[in-house]
């Protein structure tokens, strides 16, 4: 594109929330001296189950506390595990040979491939220049393009630097400023949806890890196709949903950009036509995708279609991808994700999976077996934990494990289960609850009170949706039946 892919402000890579340096050092205390508590309290059970509760412990208050980098403190994790004798070295690190992991990697692959294919800008060009003029309209076509989107750029950080340029640009159009509610219900909305609809479409470390997480601990297998039928009408009704709900929350101040559609359509030029590069990534980026659908079909894994489509834009005369490229590439996502894995695969092996599960959960099989009862505690629940662990990532593949332990003793389905609780990742009020959030709000559009209004009121139509769709939809194709 002209101006829009260059005009705004870029994100920083990661951004740091300034912190009182005695909360810091509060935090580093509750690091050490809980983890401490728990490898010397006297209790009856065995030593290594005992030390591996210690050190999952420490990597869940790194996590909630953010002391240090995920990733980081993941590794840490891994590295006492084998240093205090808790499991060897291949079950200390046994999640990085997991297809989840590997999923994960693959998915920043696809987006860097996806960005050099030029799709993303033409996805939202389609769709943003044939909308309308009206505020209501385009702000419609926003959202649809950052669910396009989702299909081809599969972490919802890149949706958000992509949609925030295309945002900025209409921002100027409508001579808004920066905290107008036109500028405010854009840059919410665009980034908001990005946290949930990959929830709802295996395209972002979230739902390859919760994916993952069924298949490994629960015992069932569940496809890219299958997912994407389950949250269908979900995605409908989210779509719908976050539009009127910004139209409310936020009313514009200008109605619409009338006598200026040639200026929209100069905002969506892209520069140049299709290189060759771009039409062997966009070719690359379409039959994954179709794989990917089709997998009811064939079976393929999506997880070894999307590094078969890695590997292929390495290779001689593809040359999509590039070794640079892969050094340039944020893999702090694979590094936390194989590490928090590697955690559930050795409080499994330990025994520490079993006490916690028949400790926490304890008393919820009745509650959890009943229809009526199941999803508000699911729905609520996953809410609930995600304000204390500060990452979706780990909310999912610490808490998930201990559900398809749960589900599978007590004889109840781990797919209906594991789709609601992952569903429930999406609701967020709170901007450290995922990275997605972070960057949108480094641009400075909008404010935390605005993100919690946004978040209260998407979290409570969320509800209702998965209500309808896992009590009228899912049984008609065979899920929780």
């Amino acid at each position: 594109m002209s101006e829009i892919a260059t005009s705004g402000q870029n994100p920083p890579e990661e951004a740091e929330t300034v912190r009182d340096p005695r909360l810091k050092l509060a935090a580093a205390i509750l690091c050490i001296v809980v983890p401490l508590g728990i490898y010397f309290a006297p209790w009856n059970i065995a030593p290594e189950t005992q030390a591996g509760l210690a050190v999952t412990a420490f990597m869940l208050l790194a996590w909630m506390t953010h002391i240090v980098e995920y990733a980081a403190a993941g590794l840490a994790g891994c590295l006492l595990f084998w240093m205090l004798g808790v499991a060897e070295p291949e079950i200390a690190f046994s999640g990085f040979s997991l297809e989840i992991t590997w999923f994960v990697f693959a998915a920043l692959m696809l987006g860097v491939i996806a960005t050099k294919s030029g799709l993303p800008q033409r996805i939202g060009s389609f769709i943003v220049t044939r909308v309308g003029l009206s505020y209501s309209a385009i702000l419609l076509g926003l959202i649809i393009t950052d669910f396009a989107l989702t299909f081809v750029v599969p972490t919802g950080v890149g949706r958000v630097v992509i949609m925030a340029a295309i945002a900025i640009g209409l921002i100027k159009l409508f001579d808004a400023k920066p905290g107008s509610n036109i500028a405010r219900g854009m840059f919410l909305i665009i980034t908001y949806t990005a946290t949930i609809f990959d929830k709802m479409i295996i395209a972002g470390a979230a739902s390859i890890t919760a994916r993952g997480a069924i298949i490994e601990y629960g015992g069932v297998d569940i496809g890219w196709g299958q997912w994407f039928i389950a949250f269908l009408p979900a995605d409908i009704l989210t779509i719908l949903a976050a539009w009127r709900i910004t139209l409310w929350l936020f009313p514009p101040e200008t109605k619409g950009i009338e006598g200026k559609r040639h200026l929209l359509e100069k905002q969506f030029e892209i520069d140049g036509g299709w290189t060759p590069q771009s039409r062997r990534a966009a070719i690359l980026i379409a039959g994954t995708i179709l794989i990917w659908v089709t997998d009811i079909l064939h079976g393929i894994d999506p997880a070894m279609v999307a590094f078969a489509a890695a590997m292929i834009a390495l290779l001689p005369y593809v040359s999509v991808l590039t070794v640079d490229d892969i050094r340039k590439t944020n893999l702090m996502p694979f590094f936390f994700v194989g590490a928090a894995l590697s955690m559930s695969n050795v409080l499994r092996d330990s025994g520490g999976l079993e006490l916690v599960a028949g400790t926490v959960l304890s008393g919820l099989e009745p509650l959890i077996a009943n229809d009526i009862t199941a999803l508000p505690i699911l729905y609520w629940g996953a809410f609930v934990y995600h304000l204390f662990l500060a990452s979706e990532i780990s909310m999912l593949a610490t808490s998930l494990p201990l559900l398809m332990e749960f589900a599978r003793t007590n004889g109840l389905d781990p797919l209906w289960i594991g789709l609601v609780w992952s569903f429930a990742a999406g609701g967020k009020i709170f901007v450290y609850q995922t990275a997605v959030l972070v960057v949108g709000y480094s641009y400075g559009y909008f404010r935390h009170v605005d993100l919690i209004k946004m978040g209260l009121a998407i979290t409570l139509i969320e509800f209702v949706n998965v209500i309808l769709v896992a009590t009228l939809w899912w049984p008609l194709i065979g899920i929780g039946t």
